[in-house]
């Protein structure tokens, strides 16, 4: 039995969305008593026989007179009359909310009648419905696992906020946050707009000579989408004149875009309507995954995703890990800005790649696919970009956020990048300084990090840059501004880092000068489209190399993975700790080096990490320290600062790992000492967001004597979709919980 929320809840207009609210807390009982008003009295009397409320009252002051919490729902145009009824009733200690799907309206009929928003007035709006009307179509259930949007101002009392939420969640709902005019903006576009559509689809379909077999022989589709035209007139009528400047915006946007498509067709621009309608089929899926949580997603609707792994288990198998990330990233910037058509085969289909891939969407570029990791990307030029319509959403990509800063630099238009919460806390200065110094006009928030805003039309001018840390992100990131800086653009690197970016921009024909550690551009070059082929990623090749040496009778094969001189690290220094890797079939494709490689068990010992191999497994030293942590003697890592900025500071989140799990390291400025030989526990362990963090205690699983508990998981699937069955395929055992 639920403790009740509140002891009089008084609902203000007995429809659907009123009586299936008042039902729900009667159900769970969030509420002392459930009383209504509605000008129709045979509608309370139906309410009090269905059950839907405990009293029916007879006036709007006698409803609200006692109630902690008031409800109003009546059609949006009607809601300053009935807060005029409500105001001399209305206790002070009261929370006043509605659920009306226009917000900017209720705020102005609360100050009118009120003088102000107080701090328990709470706006609202479920995001739920039904074809049927009325109280005797009411459900309990109407709410269950729909959002609710709770719209609270800057004063609002905490308690009140927190204590309405809960009665939504009590409702099985999800509620989430916003501003007044952010919402009533997204809901003219995803709610209001597509239902003026349906209205008027339908009305001007009904007028046509044949509407008779029109709606006869009218297929499932245009059914689905003129469903909603079956809405209550009146409530649909108030919604467009309250929210008119919203609506009017969207439909001005639309219509514009519509004449677009109207002329393609009258035109025969077939390339027009392939762009259109390939972008719009992309960004369905690509929103849908979003929102079905099997992709990266904003705070609000973050699944929680929980690695649980059984101790033990050996590796054995013949795999193929998915495609390189930074190739793919790589693949879609430089073939987007071709003259020409990009093929792209063993294109990773993970959530980072496809951000990059639905930004150059967003910013008018065609691109079919991915399907089975081929991708079809039809090039617009050096020149072609367009204005992206809003903020571009990189999810958790750092390599996407800082090689678009270089790219969209010297563009003629404004871009906003943003990312989610873990991109969000990353340092962005590295990229953003260096680009000021050529010219750009960029600005960051506090700290240096995203979002970053840049403003377009500048002139840059190519420098020469001194790396004070080796990182091939700003290296890339400052070679693409140099495509379109006047003059030339270097930039020197500390240590040898990745060069995809090199390798890739000489395979589109523009010619990459490297002398020594110092690689430069000149401006004013075009790319030419190609053909490529990316390799499995050496990354995602690293878990199941570590744990292969680590595992008991283990003998494993790993096809195809990229074998690029500045990847390799990860190999080497397996190999210095006495892993067994036999590198097979080695070849050259599509300018880049790939190979399979064997591993099976070995007795790994510890070892003073060359640092000259640091920045060639920046990425994979998260698992590389299980390995270390299942070594005979000490490992010593140095010079690898860079860890301490990347998803999340690696060096010390890995350091509380183990210790979570019994293993004592030691946590340097610029690295750890592990002293190896140590007895794996079973624990729980939080890899604060990290994808590579929560792999590698997937790996640690084999050597542990208990259960490993990893919280946090979700974001794996931004680098490794399919991690889990690929890991549980070939020995560790593993559960993924919350997918």
């Amino acid at each position: 039995m639920n403790t009740p929320l509140f002891q009089r809840v008084a609902v203000i207009g007995l429809g659907l969305i009123g009586g299936s609210l008042a039902a729900a807390i009667r159900q769970q009982q969030l509420a002392v008593e459930v009383v209504a008003y509605d000008r129709e009295a045979d509608d309370l009397r139906a309410g009090v026989a269905l059950g839907v409320i405990d009293t029916a009252e007879t006036s709007v002051a006698a409803a609200v007179q006692g109630a902690d919490l008031v409800v109003v729902a009546v059609p949006v145009r009607a809601t300053e009359a009935v807060l005029a009824e409500i105001r001399p009733a209305l206790s002070d200690q009261a929370i006043l909310t509605d659920v009306g799907s226009t917000k900017a309206s209720f705020v102005a009929a609360v100050e009118a009648v009120f003088g102000q928003l107080g701090p328990r007035v709470i706006p609202g709006h479920p995001i739920a419905g039904s074809e049927k009307s009325g109280v005797h179509a009411a459900n309990p259930e109407l709410f269950a696992n729909h959002k609710v949007i709770l719209t609270p101002a800057e004063g609002v009392d905490g308690a009140s906020f927190e204590r309405l939420k809960s009665l939504w969640e009590g409702c099985g709902a999800r509620v989430l946050a916003m501003s007044v005019g952010y919402h009533d903006e997204v809901l003219a576009a995803t709610s209001h707009l597509p239902h003026l559509i349906a209205f008027s689809l339908v009305d001007t379909l009904a007028g046509e000579d044949q509407n008779m077999d029109i709606f006869r022989y009218a297929a499932g589709g245009f059914r689905d989408f003129t469903r909603i035209a079956a809405s209550d007139p009146v409530m649909w009528h108030d919604i467009f004149l309250s929210n008119r400047d919203a609506v009017l915006r969207v439909i001005d946007h639309f219509s514009r875009d519509l004449d677009q498509l109207r002329d393609a067709i009258e035109h025969q621009d077939g390339a027009m309507l392939l762009r259109v309608f390939s972008r719009a089929k992309a960004a369905r899926e690509h929103f849908t995954k979003m929102l079905s949580g099997q992709a990266y997603v904003t705070d609000m609707n973050q699944k929680q995703v929980t690695f649980r792994m059984q101790p033990g288990g050996s590796m054995n198998g013949d795999i193929r890990v998915p495609g390189d990330k930074s190739i793919s990233h790589r693949s879609i910037m430089l073939g987007a800005l071709a003259d020409g058509v990009t093929e792209v085969r063993g294109f990773l289909e993970g959530e980072d790649s496809l951000a990059t891939l639905q930004a150059f969407r967003d910013m008018g570029v065609t691109i079919e696919g991915p399907d089975n990791g081929h991708v079809r990307i039809h090039g617009v030029g050096i020149d072609g970009l367009q204005a992206p319509r809003g903020p571009l959403y990189l999810g958790n990509s750092g390599t996407a956020m800082r090689l678009f800063a270089g790219l969209l630099a010297a563009q003629p238009f404004d871009t906003e990048l943003t990312g989610d919460e873990s991109l969000s806390r990353r340092p962005m200065g590295r990229v953003a300084d260096p680009l000021r110094a050529m010219g750009a006009v960029i600005d960051t928030a506090e700290g240096g990090r995203p979002p970053l805003k840049i403003h377009g039309s500048q002139a840059l001018t190519g420098i020469h840059y001194e790396m004070p840390v080796a990182s091939a992100q700003v290296k890339s990131c400052l070679l693409l501004a140099g495509l379109y800086a006047e003059g030339a653009t270097s930039v020197t690197e500390p240590a040898p880092t990745r060069d995809h970016t090199e390798r890739m921009l000489e395979g589109f024909g523009y010619h990459v000068h490297r002398k020594g550690a110092t690689s430069s551009v000149s401006g004013g070059g075009r790319l030419t489209a190609s053909e490529i082929d990316v390799p499995a990623d050496i990354s995602s090749a690293a878990f199941f190399l570590v744990a292969a040496s680590i595992a008991p009778e283990s003998d494993l094969t790993l096809r195809h993975v990229g074998m690029n001189p500045t990847r390799v690290g990860v190999i080497n220094i397996l190999r210095l700790m006495g892993a067994s890797i036999e590198v097979l079939n080695e070849r050259e494709i599509g300018g880049e080096p790939v190979a399979d490689l064997r591993v099976r068990s070995a007795t790994l010992r510890g070892i003073d990490i060359p640092e000259d191999q640091v920045p060639l497994a920046i990425d994979e030293f998260p698992v590389l320290f299980v390995a270390a942590a299942c070594a005979e003697g000490e490992t010593v890592l140095r010079g690898a600062e860079e860890l301490r900025v990347k998803e999340s500071d690696r060096i010390q989140v890995m350091a509380d790992g183990l210790a979570a799990l019994g293993v004592e390291s030691t946590v340097t400025a610029d690295g750890i000492v592990i002293p190896g030989g140590q007895r794996l526990g079973g624990g729980t362990v939080d890899s604060h967001g990290d994808h590579r963090i929560a792999m590698s205690f997937a790996v640690a699983s084999l050597r542990a004597e208990g259960e490993i508990v990893v919280n946090d998981c979700a974001n794996v699937a931004t680098s490794f979709p399919g991690f889990v069955e690929l890991a549980r395929e070939t020995g560790i055992q593993i559960a993924a919980e919350g997918e």
